[in-house]
């Protein structure tokens, strides 16, 4: 096998079991199996039942834990759902080796294609949330509203503390990093990526950091942690390459779902200023900037992302009302045109 190689993966149904994943209180793990995939939910029981569907999709590196602040605060208002994307937290690998963003897309619009949960309130970080503007821009019928963190989407200018993530999309780099950083410890590793996606490390309790080793010792003992790392980390770059209508600003105009964009002022990975670029490409949005978060601000400040969601929920129920008595009144015109017409 050449350097520039990924190293071969076995297929999901021979990977070794490396340890449990965390499970907070109140929440549940079941295995969805699909036609190519095996996704890992995670869910919170609503506080009562009707609750409109809400779905999570996590970033490069990340898991469906990395919703585990939010969804509690949201429970009185939607039925949450975090997936685990193939080849990242508890899903295998995809059978078809796709970690493209399409084929990440793909991988949600089949669950919930499947479990029939749709239309769902949308929620993407980073890499979730390129994924989740291509789901909403090519099934607009399965989201209601769409709830950006931080989103992956193409920059003319990548900030320098990015570089290193996207060179793992190199052939050969996620290989030669791993020879590079073998001595380095779980606490280590762990340490260097809060650094990275919090705007103060300081805010993760001590719980919260020593679940976060734990889950990455866990990874770094699954055969295939690399492989996903690096072909969806160049699955982001290729993503970003494409033009015309794959484009990923170009399907961010083709959103119709009312949007909520929230960006971090220390992010360290997207850059604060493509916020007002956000904002003016996705038709119906409200942004929110938070000048202390990082990329990760529903897990630094899962309070203030929650209210502005329920604005958000209120804003759109508002506008739907709206509409809906505006559809009544132009009916009831109508209506009332057609009965002069006949009686004249």
């Amino acid at each position: 096998m050449s350097s520039t190689e990924l190293p071969f993966v076995p297929p999901a149904n021979v990977l070794p079991k490396v340890g449990t994943v965390r499970v907070a209180e109140g929440e549940r793990l079941r295995s969805v199996e699909l036609p190519g995939i095996t996704l890992t939910v995670r869910s919170r029981p609503p506080a009562r039942e009707g609750l409109a569907p809400a779905l999570y999709v996590h970033g490069l590196g990340g898991s469906s834990q990395n919703w585990s602040a939010l969804m509690p605060l949201l429970a009185d208002v939607v039925d949450s759902e975090a997936l685990d994307l193939p080849g990242f937290g508890d899903s295998p690998p995809p059978d078809d080796g796709d970690y493209s963003v399409m084929g990440h897309a793909r991988a949600v619009i089949r669950y919930l294609d499947a479990t029939g949960r749709g239309p769902v309130h949308l929620f993407g970080n980073s890499l979730g949330g390129a994924i989740t503007t291509r789901v909403a821009a090519v099934r607009p019928d399965l989201v209601r509203t769409l709830t950006l963190v931080s989103p992956a989407l193409p920059e003319i200018r990548v900030q320098r503390t990015a570089v290193p993530t996207a060179l793992l999309a190199v052939p050969g780099v996620a290989p030669l990093f791993t020879r590079l950083t073998r001595d380095w410890t779980a606490e280590q590793r762990v340490r260097g990526v809060m650094a990275l996606c919090y705007g103060d490390p300081g805010r993760v309790t001590p719980e919260g950091f020593s679940n976060a080793v734990h889950e990455m010792e866990r990874r770094l003992r699954l055969p295939y942690f690399w492989d996903a790392m690096a072909r969806s980390a160049r699955g982001i770059v290729n993503a970003y390459t494409l033009g015309g209508q794959q484009g990923l600003w170009r399907q961010a105009e083709r959103v119709l779902a009312p949007t909520l964009l929230v960006y971090g002022g220390r992010d360290q990975l997207v850059g604060f200023r493509m916020a007002q670029r956000a904002a003016r490409a996705y038709r119906d949005s409200r942004l929110v900037t938070l000048p202390d978060a990082g990329h990760v601000a529903m897990m630094e400040y899962p309070e203030t992302v929650a209210m502005a969601f329920r604005e958000l929920l209120e804003d759109a129920g508002e506008s739907g009302e709206r509409r809906a008595r505006k559809a009544r009144a132009d009916e009831a015109v109508d209506e009332a045109g057609t009965d002069e017409s006949m009686g004249g």
